[in-house]
């Protein structure tokens, strides 16, 4: 047993990084069920053309979270090894990479939005109605952008040095602010003008903003051991660079050929009928990210404590480590299955005003994302053990495999071949999962990321 299950001291350290973060990503959760709650009430339409938008967002949320992801690899392990140069050319590659990928998505939103909104709503019978409110949206919401990456960027940074405590304070703060905005301007409140769509939108960029003048204060009066001044951003060590990036590459390879499946998976969704559908879909989305905080208290605490080890060169400790969270993340899989069922019971209450199809399909969604929560929550835990140790590799070969052979190719079929509804094709969808787990599972036992990659002698 002993094996497998670490003592209360390493789990109690564990809770100490995973319970702030998921209580960011929570609050967060609420915030935006709040808002699609509010959405919901100008009816099926409008909020699916709220939901394509954000489709779009996720796109760069992930690329973003990926590119932070790559940079805190490092960060974790030169923090481990005490390494402040290592650290700071961690964030000016987060910094770099962050700008590059805010181009395409000035673009989109900006200059060009309808065509890609479009593909998002192909073949359903009221895509007209639903895009005239999505491109009004996104050239909206685009201008929150900037402070996004900003937040974004040094959220991670913090996080990565076991500083998890105050992500989730400006995270608190800055979804407040969102939330009374919506309701002051979503259906005029207090004297303002009756918003809807747009106003929702306004209520995101100003707490965005909000969000970022408090990260840019908060380190101003606290520094930080991989702060940097303005011209170290003219002083990037391109070797490095060239390192994070070619270990990274691989873990944006891998996120993007998943978010680019779950985008093209929803665009098949959303071809099955009319704005039923794609409001149905988008709610349950909203009720499920309410457990789906799982994800990311495992991810970080595995990746901090295993990143940690590694940097310091006790490889025996990591490997013992390692053991002892995937064991612990089946485990908080079940029971966040439990807090899944007892989520359904939020749909009457937060959806009432959309359409009885729509609600609908949300139940049954919400119902069967709550049963594969063990599979998942695993599944988070192996590819976060890899990449502790810059194994970016298996990223990349579970997903080209399971994804892009394998599920797409299914997907179209199901979509172009059968009458299956959307539920059905999310459920066809999500059992390739068990195959991700068994060759993560036997990649895992090669032990590929058992590396140090802050250098120094390794330690038992």
């Amino acid at each position: 047993m002993r094996k497998y299950f670490g003592n209360a001291a390493f789990y109690k350290k564990a809770l100490m990084i995973a319970l702030p973060v998921m209580g960011q990503q929570l609050i967060q959760s609420l915030v935006s069920l709040v808002d699609n709650f509010m959405v919901s009430g100008l009816g099926d339409i409008k909020m699916s053309g709220v939901n394509i938008t954000n489709q779009i967002l996720f796109i760069f949320m992930v690329l973003l979270g990926t590119i932070c992801t790559s940079g805190g690899i490092f960060m974790t392990q030169f923090f481990g090894a005490g390494d402040k140069h290592g650290m700071k050319q961690s964030l000016l590659f987060k910094i770099v990479m962050s700008v590059i990928c805010m181009l395409p998505f000035f673009y989109i939103g900006f200059l060009n939005p309808r065509p890609f909104l479009a593909l998002m709503v192909k073949g359903n019978n009221q895509a007209t109605e639903i895009l005239d409110v999505a491109v009004k949206y996104i050239f909206l919401i685009g201008i929150a952008g900037i402070p996004m990456v900003v937040s974004n960027i040094i959220a991670t940074c913090l996080r990565e040095v076991g500083q998890v405590k105050a992500p989730l304070v400006m995270s608190v703060t800055a979804t407040l602010v969102n939330t009374f905005l919506n309701w002051v301007l979503i259906y005029g409140h207090l004297g303002a003008p009756r918003l809807e769509v747009a106003g929702a939108a306004i209520a995101t960029i100003i707490a965005r903003f909000v969000e970022m003048l408090l990260y840019i204060g908060y380190l101003t009066k606290k520094s930080q051991p991989w702060a940097i001044r303005f011209a170290d951003l003219f002083h990037v060590d391109w070797g490095l660079f060239g390192r994070i990036l070619r270990r990274g590459g691989m873990v944006i390879f891998s996120e993007m050929a998943w978010v680019a499946s779950e985008t093209i998976i929803t665009a098949l969704y959303n071809g099955r009928g009319g704005a039923d559908v794609v409001s149905g879909m988008s709610a349950s989305f909203a009720i499920a990210n309410l457990f789906f905080v799982a994800f990311s208290g495992i991810t970080t605490a595995t990746g901090i404590l295993l990143g940690q080890s590694l940097g310091a060169g006790k490889l025996d400790k990591a490997r013992e480590e390692a053991r002892w969270m995937l064991t612990a993340s089946f485990i908080f899989g079940c029971i966040m299955t439990l807090v899944g069922l007892l989520a359904l019971l939020l749909i009457p209450i937060v959806f009432p005003k959309l359409s009885v199809e729509s609600r609908a399909i949300c139940r049954e969604m919400v119902f069967y994302m709550s049963l594969f929560m063990p599979i998942w929550v695993y599944q988070n835990a192996q590819f976060a053990v890899s990449r502790a140790g810059g194994d970016t590799l298996m990223g990349v070969v579970v997903d080209t495999i399971t994804t892009l052979l394998i599920a797409i190719p299914l997907m179209f079929f199901l979509a172009k071949g059968t009458n299956m509804g959307p539920v059905g094709m999310y459920i066809c969808f999500k059992l390739l999962d068990f195959l991700k787990i068994a060759i993560a599972y036997v990649w895992l036992k090669k032990e590929r990321w058992v590396v140090n990659l802050a250098g120094g002698e390794a330690k038992a």
